[in-house]
């Protein structure tokens, strides 16, 4: 009896991703090009999506709501520092092509097949989701890519940060298998950032005042070799509890490369005004350093 070769298994949370402050935030790659032609409408999670075949090909999975403009910053931003993140790009309108009667995406995708605020997430061609992880239970438990990864969310103020353990709710951490044996562990939803966290009430996204707001109680001390941080959320003790220094000394040396460039950048391809561009720059500089200052402790 003939048994197949099998592939070695590679589990992969993060990458060196080489020179951050030359990463291009409007980099045409993460353009689709129109026309788009809808493919199916997508019933799987908890918001309206639909599936629609660029001019090149290519297919996107369409999402509308107001998490658009934070998922399609904080993807590029993510991206930049090395971890995996899905090609994201918003469009404040546009159009897609042949569209029958839509069930639950009918809200943001018109009869004529009119929309506005939508983000178009490219899907991999040569790989499958095999289903979610959990931030306690991980190949990289420990490790200061996966504590450098709950800071960033902890960063934005990413409220919604479940996991395989929220199944019922819709997890929020995906694993992408390639057919050449990577498994790509990566959060594929950050949608609820960029406003007010919290353990239950008072939470926003794309919010800057709230964001500013709470940017002096981000980062609160440190204590007994742990650094604090002000952030509540899903699993609020799962990742502000385990963050040492040397976990911040690592982040930083890439986190600490990003430019006021590509911050400005990338709001602005996010759909950001300009007023919000300003706000949500200056405050997430502003946390950028507050973790640079702990690491000269």
């Amino acid at each position: 009896m003939f048994f197949p070769a099998l592939l070695a298994v590679t589990a992969i949370l993060w990458q060196d991703p080489g020179q951050v402050e030359a990463f291009d935030m409007a980099s045409s790659r993460f353009t689709p090009k129109a026309p788009y032609t809808f493919v199916r409408e997508d019933m799987g999670g908890t918001g309206p999506k639909v599936r629609v075949r660029d001019a090149a090909g290519v297919e996107w999975r369409v999402k509308g709501g107001y998490d658009v403009k934070p998922e399609t910053f904080i993807t590029r931003f993510v991206t930049a520092l090395g971890y995996f993140a899905e090609t994201t790009h918003f469009l404040a309108e546009g159009r897609i092509e042949n569209v029958p009667a839509l069930k639950r995406a009918s809200g943001f995708v018109k009869p004529d097949g009119a929309f506005t605020w939508a983000a178009f997430e490219r899907i991999e061609p040569d790989a499958k989701f095999s289903g979610s992880w959990s931030w306690i239970d991980n190949p990289f438990i420990g490790s200061k890519e996966l504590n450098g990864l709950k800071v960033l969310v902890m960063l934005f103020s990413n409220w919604d940060n479940k996991d395989a353990r929220d199944a019922k709710k819709g997890s929020n951490t995906s694993i992408l298998e390639y057919a050449d044996g990577r498994s790509i562990y990566f959060v594929n939803d950050w949608g609820q950032s960029f406003g007010a966290w919290g353990r239950m009430f008072g939470r926003a996204n794309w919010q800057c005042e709230p964001y500013r707001a709470q940017t002096s109680q981000f980062v609160v001390g440190v204590s007994e070799g742990k650094v604090r941080f002000g952030y509540g959320g899903a699993h609020t003790d799962d990742f502000k509890n385990d963050i040492v220094i040397e976990d911040l000394r690592w982040l930083m040396q890439y986190l600490g490369k990003i430019t006021d460039a590509q911050l400005r950048i990338g709001f602005k391809v996010a759909g950001a005004s300009a007023e919000e561009e300003t706000c949500f720059s200056r405050s997430l500089r502003d946390r950028i350093e507050q973790l640079r200052r702990i690491t000269l402790q």
